[in-house]
């Protein structure tokens, strides 16, 4: 319950913190609204994130091996079934371009906690950098696969 709690508190924080706030250096660029943040695919919800590493703890990234890092992105993806609200497993694969047609490669794993079940895959990413995360989920039991699709702006400097 512990890292469940950790990993969607840090996920959250990691949304917040990049917001910035008033009296703030001029040359950072105002963050744009975080956007969707979850979907409804038909009896579950496909909820995701991505945030840099580096706002990871310690802890939080030694425990799910994760390389805390600025210059690198973290994809978190969880899949909810609505009619009692509890994690399932999925098939989960991700495509991942920037806008100039680059692809990222995103290998997800999956990092089962004793309340819920996460995918989480990581990427380098550079500074200003926008991702595009093209998701494929298909959860245990659905007869057909979902597609999610969303971006994220990246700062590193």
């Amino acid at each position: 319950m512990f890292k469940k709690n950790s990993l969607l508190a840090l996920t959250l924080f990691g949304l917040v913190s990049a917001c910035g706030g008033p009296g703030e250096n001029a040359d950072i660029p105002e963050a744009a609204p975080a956007g969707e943040t979850m979907k409804n695919i038909g009896g579950y919800v496909v909820h995701f994130s991505a945030q840099s590493t580096d706002q990871l703890s310690p802890e939080i990234a030694r425990a799910y091996n994760i390389v805390r890092s600025k210059n690198r992105a973290m994809l978190n993806v969880s899949v909810i079934r609505e009619e009692d609200n509890q994690s399932v497993e999925a098939e989960v694969s991700v495509k991942t371009v920037n806008l100039t047609g680059q692809l990222k490669n995103v290998s997800m794993r999956k990092v089962p906690d004793q309340q819920a079940i996460y995918y989480i895959g990581e990427t380098p990413v550079a500074n200003r950098e926008t991702l595009i995360f093209d998701i494929t989920v298909k959860p245990d039991g659905a007869d057909t696969a979902s597609e999610v699709r969303f971006k994220r702006q990246f700062y590193t400097d």
